[in-house]
């Protein structure tokens, strides 16, 4: 980093973004801390740092716009091992489309281990390129914000600052896993009672069908003529 400065750091940032598994977390941090023994300038650090992700990001989400649609369609194709289903494929468009912007927006630095798989998504989606953008530019404002200053505000104590970022990072995303997991139980449970009662609800009423009696037919007179002489004959009719 001290060698080769900003073009190394701009490279590894967009990397990073694009989808690479880098620490982008420490690289700022250390970029930071250099830039209190006056190695780098914070401010053009900040620029160099978020224009880096910016265009990791567009990069990321232009492929799953070229490309992930017929990957997504290749996957929801009938096999004998479907891998998606069709209605799960709608479901995720639906999803997306709802809460594509916070999902953007908070995987440019809360959950950015997501980061590069919801770019390709986005993408993928068809997701409006304006609003990717706008959550894109102001999460990764954040993202690369908070990571050079307190790398310049600790300065050699730049690496414990990391590790508690990494610690959060990993507390957070494990908590968005349990949370999706969860989800999915209950979904799981209520799709399985209603079935139960659907079922119940079909043989109760297969039973009244079967114990339903005919209604009875009703006698009435009938008047027939024979010799002049009137004789009543019940007969049904």
């Amino acid at each position: 980093m001290q060698t080769y400065g900003y073009p190394v750091i701009w490279l590894s940032t967009f990397l990073a973004a694009v989808g690479l598994p880098l620490p982008t977390a420490l690289v700022l941090l250390a970029a930071g801390a250099f830039a209190t023994l006056g190695d780098f300038n914070i401010v053009v650090l900040i620029a160099v740092t978020w224009s880096a992700s910016v265009c990791g990001d567009n990069v990321g989400y232009w492929l799953g716009r070229r490309f992930g649609g017929p990957i997504l369609l290749w996957l929801a194709r009938p096999r004998k091992v479907r891998i998606l289903s069709e209605k799960t494929l709608e479901r995720g468009n639906e999803y997306f489309r709802a809460r594509g912007m916070a999902a953007i927006f908070l995987t440019r630095f809360l959950f950015a281990a997501l980061g590069g798989v919801v770019n390709l998504v986005a993408g993928a989606e068809r997701y409006s390129y304006r609003r990717f953008l706008l959550c894109d530019v102001s999460g990764d404002l954040i993202n690369v914000v908070i990571p050079l200053v307190l790398g310049y505000i600790f300065g050699v104590s730049w690496e414990a600052v990391g590790e508690i970022i990494s610690g959060i990072s990993f507390f957070a995303l494990a908590l968005l896993i349990a949370g999706v997991l969860v989800v999915y139980l209950v979904r799981m449970v209520r799709r399985t009672q209603k079935m139960k009662q659907e079922e119940t609800g079909q043989t109760r009423l297969g039973e009244g069908v079967a114990t339903k009696s005919l209604p009875d037919v009703p006698i009435v007179p009938r008047t027939s003529f024979d010799s002049g002489h009137n004789t009543l004959d019940s007969l049904p009719l």
